[in-house]
């Protein structure tokens, strides 16, 4: 109890000189008071059997919706193809029908008539340039009929890739109907999860950049601890900090459950300079804007849930209620944002 007492006065200390100096408070400051984790649990609000529900729950949910996305996407451009080869079938039928035209006219009367005919027409020379023509007009038709073959299998087969991924699309949105309810369950067998309006703010938020691929499990170091975490969280991190939100920010951290141990989760303190009391006035706002920003830009950054001001948001769900078992401000969430990324 010594040891934490004294740890925590020199923290403080810390975080005062930070603010006071204008540091950046990402990778120096430390916590004011109590920080997330070091009060009794395990910085997430709830248990470990709890958070490992819904983050299964919005994993699979979030995954199965950049399926339907992606299925979506491919969708929209096989309907692109099937109008760009309706706008061919009919000038290329009506070359067909030119052709056949010109067939009956100079190639119905077979070879003896060719003949004959051609003995008119200045013998010997007349009879070749009939049967070049008949040529051409043969290898017209056969090239015409290709040409209409070819467009009319490939609607079929972009037909019947779009009936592929309408079945894809449906199988998707039962996997996300599956866990939404998994993850509502969840919450509401710990006493959790009733329906909750947005903590504040929303709106417009800055759009954040994808950033390419951003695969691959706790590999870059973390620069607000000693620890490490994935490239995506690092990408919402800089993100969020491009998006103008420099305030003090944990992420990776030893404990039982949840993603700070596994490099895919941070705390951001609506506090400049650390986790203080009860967020109010500009840092509750700061926590509304930016809350909000992870939840516009949740595609994009991979984003599993944000927790709140007794509030955690789900890609599926949208707001619900969320209270800590310790009833302070780090274990409610009121003193810092809580973010989870796939």
């Amino acid at each position: 109890m010594r040891q934490n007492s004294v740890r925590r006065r020199l923290a403080t200390g810390l975080a005062v000189l930070i603010a006071a100096g204008g540091l950046a408070a990402t990778t120096m400051a430390g916590p004011a008071v109590a920080a997330p984790g070091d009060n009794g649990d395990d910085g997430e609000g709830g248990s470990k059997s709890l958070i490992q529900k819904v983050e299964d729950a919005s994993k699979g949910y979030v995954e199965a919706k950049e399926a339907l996305d992606t299925s979506k996407g491919r969708q929209a451009k096989l309907v692109l193809v099937i109008k760009n080869l309706d706008q061919q079938l009919g000038p290329r039928q009506a070359e067909l029908d030119k052709i056949a035209a010109q067939s009956y006219r100079t190639g119905r009367l077979g070879t003896m008539g060719a003949l004959i005919n051609a003995s008119g027409d200045g013998g010997a020379n007349g009879m070749l340039d009939r049967v070049q023509t008949l040529q051409t007009v043969a290898i017209k038709q056969d090239a015409a009929l290709r040409d209409l073959k070819d467009t009319r299998d490939q609607q079929v087969r972009a037909k019947t890739s779009i009936d592929t991924e309408i079945a894809d699309q449906q199988k998707q949105l039962t996997v996300m109907a599956k866990r939404k309810s998994q993850a509502e369950a969840a919450l509401k067998a710990a006493g959790q999860g009733q329906d909750a309006g947005s903590p504040g703010g929303g709106g417009k938020s800055a759009k954040a950049s994808p950033g390419g691929n951003l695969s691959g499990g706790c590999t870059v170091n973390d620069p607000t601890s000693g620890g490490c975490i994935t490239p995506r969280l690092l990408h919402a991190m800089n993100e969020a900090k491009k998006a103008g939100f420099t305030h003090y920010v944990h992420c990776w951290r030893t404990q039982n459950s949840g993603e700070h141990p596994k490099g895919r989760a941070c705390d951001f303190a609506a506090d400049k300079g650390g986790f203080g009391g009860v967020a109010s006035g500009s840092s509750r706002t700061y926590g509304n804007n930016l809350a909000n920003y992870f939840i516009n830009n949740s595609s994009t950054l991979g984003v599993l849930y944000v927790i709140w001001f007794k509030r955690i948001w789900l890609p599926s769900s949208g707001w619900k209620s969320y209270s800590g078992a310790g009833g302070d401000p780090s274990s409610d969430h009121t003193n810092h944002v809580h973010l989870s990324v796939k």
